[in-house]
């Protein structure tokens, strides 16, 4: 058996690369934002949660070595809307008191048939961890990144809005969660 310069160079070369091959960590930068829209009585709101911690780390061409870790604190949550502002921390709803964290980490990162990223994860919020599938979008620039991400969960399945608000004619069951992260690496 004949070994080439060319075969060492290309075995060196393959097995080199994926150890070179790392995904970047990043920092989530002041103008981040993490929110929510619901409806109420047939109206949509929207929301944020002014408070939150992201650990992010993601390379687009090794999904696999991606994870986003990010723990919210729940009694931030903000509509503009001082009686629902109120309420939300209280606990009927998200009882901020008992349950001050909200906590969503990945388990892995898939493309649907779109073509879409895909990060699977899953949610802890009142106590009630469930699995959440959030698409994914992430757009370097200069010195940084953009990374957006939307889904959907149903606040019942947590046990959000309780007693009288557990009536989806007048608080829908379905809450789309969005954000857009301003990225800068560590």
């Amino acid at each position: 058996m004949t070994i080439t310069l060319r075969t060492v160079l290309a075995l060196g070369l393959a097995v080199a690369l994926p150890l070179g091959a790392h995904a970047a960590t990043y920092q989530t930068q002041p103008s981040s934002t993490l929110g929510f829209s619901g409806k109420f009585q047939g109206q949509q709101f929207d929301g944020t949660f002014k408070k939150f911690d992201a650990a992010i780390t993601y390379d687009a061409a090794n999904l696999a070595a991606s994870k986003f870790d990010v723990t919210v604190d729940v009694a931030s949550a903000a509509t503009g809307d001082g009686d629902r502002d109120s309420a939300l921390p209280g606990e009927e709803f998200f009882n901020a008191a008992k349950f001050p964290k909200a906590h969503y980490v990945t388990s892995s990162f898939t493309k649907d048939a779109a073509g879409h990223v895909v990060a699977h994860g899953s949610l802890t919020l009142r106590g009630v961890t469930k699995p959440v599938d959030l698409i994914v979008t992430f757009a370097p620039n200069a010195g940084g990144a953009t990374l957006s991400v939307k889904g959907s969960v149903k606040r019942l399945d947590f046990g959000v809005g309780g007693s009288e608000y557990k009536d989806t004619s007048t608080i829908a069951d379905a809450v789309e969660i969005n954000g857009t992260l301003q990225l800068l690496p560590k």
